[in-house]
């Protein structure tokens, strides 16, 4: 047999078939295809399991919040970089945008619900971009209000939208101080308590988190999903 065609013989039975997988083992192949960044696959293997009866919930938790915890882990321990979270994030939407609309169906509740943007001054976006889409990966739902936020884009934000958690970001030092007068402003309005405030971006660190209010300073967003799951399961164990 000619070398040429020994190999696409080995192609082949390396081939996977999705539909062909039991549900145990389709499970697996999507969370190695979210590692991998695989949108199309992805998509696939979500509506084969909406087709084999699965209730959209299920698919969520068990297919794209699973696979992206570990990406979250490999992200966090530096086997993982930015770019390659960023593919296996957008893999992850394109489940999440077949499973949104029903999941808003069957009324399921999300994880929580958190507003997250840029303060003023800063035009930074690629950090914040990750933390939403590992936010959403982890079963949030998400509204970015975008770059250069002053304090009457947040208030406009929390009054329409009532989220969980508030996430403000900032990669300049010169608009890092901006955060409290976001803090200071819903502290006056007395609405600081009825919201988590975390905060994240480069120059930030935990001592800072602290000196302007927050909740809590996340250094990356793997850490910032983790932080986020943890006070809101606080939250809720309080009442």
């Amino acid at each position: 047999m000619a070398e040429s065609d020994q190999a696409q013989d080995d192609f082949e039975e390396e081939d996977i078939i999705l539909s062909e997988l039991p549900d145990d083992e389709l499970i697996e192949q999507m969370h190695a295809d979210l590692y991998d960044g695989l949108k199309e696959e992805i998509e696939e293997g979500t509506r084969i399991l909406l087709d084999r009866d699965w209730a959209p919930d299920k698919v969520l938790s068990e297919a794209l919040v699973e696979g992206m915890r570990i990406v979250g882990i490999d992200f966090r321990d530096g086997i993982l970089f930015v770019p390659e979270v960023l593919l296996a994030a957008n893999a992850m939407k394109g489940g999440m945008t077949i499973l949104r609309p029903l999941l808003a169906e069957t009324g399921t509740r999300q994880v929580g619900k958190m507003v997250i943007g840029t303060v003023k001054g800063d035009i930074h976006d690629i950090g914040k971009k990750l933390v939403s889409m590992m936010m959403e990966g982890a079963g949030f739902e998400v509204i970015d209000i975008g770059i250069n936020n002053p304090v009457e884009n947040y208030l406009a934000a929390l009054e329409e939208h009532k989220p969980d958690i508030l996430g403000m970001s900032a990669l300049l030092t010169t608009t890092m101080p901006y955060m409290k007068v976001v803090i200071d402003a819903m502290t006056e309005q007395g609405i600081r308590d009825d919201y988590i405030v975390i905060v994240g971006g480069a120059p930030l660190n935990e001592e800072f988190g602290e000196a302007v209010g927050a909740d809590a300073y996340c250094r990356d967003a793997a850490v910032a999903v983790e932080t986020a799951q943890e006070l809101v399961k606080a939250r809720e164990a309080a009442g």
